[in-house]
């Protein structure tokens, strides 16, 4: 039974930051790309982040400079560390594997940021 769960959300202001955590369990972890994905109320998912097993990061370009993905393989955990935080950011965030398998996915943590 594979299991996501994302933390860390909340209500900043624009040009702060947060951090999310996500736990993973019941799936090898450590040999599984890993991603952070996030969807705004009207808008299609996007992925925002992705890490490799051997930590090699990607970002969509919205992101880029700003937030920074992280992993921890053996407390099967990922990271996003968000800073300058922006209104359009707003969003709930999830954590899934790269490809995305739709059953895994969690509640999500919600991120708000205001101007």
């Amino acid at each position: 039974q594979v299991q996501l769960v994302e933390s860390g959300g909340g209500l900043v202001q624009a040009g702060g930051s947060l951090r999310l955590s996500c736990t993973a369990s019941g799936r090898t972890f450590t040999i599984n790309t890993m991603a952070w994905y996030r969807q705004a109320p009207g808008k299609q998912r996007e992925l925002v982040a992705s890490i490799t097993p051997s930590y090699s990061p990607v970002y969509a370009d919205s992101v880029r400079g700003r937030f920074t993905i992280l992993r921890d393989n053996a407390k099967k955990m990922i990271y996003l560390q968000m800073n300058s935080l922006k209104v359009e950011d707003t969003a709930v965030y999830y954590c899934n594997y790269v490809p995305v398998v739709d059953g895994y996915w969690g509640q999500g943590t919600q991120v708000t940021v205001s101007s």
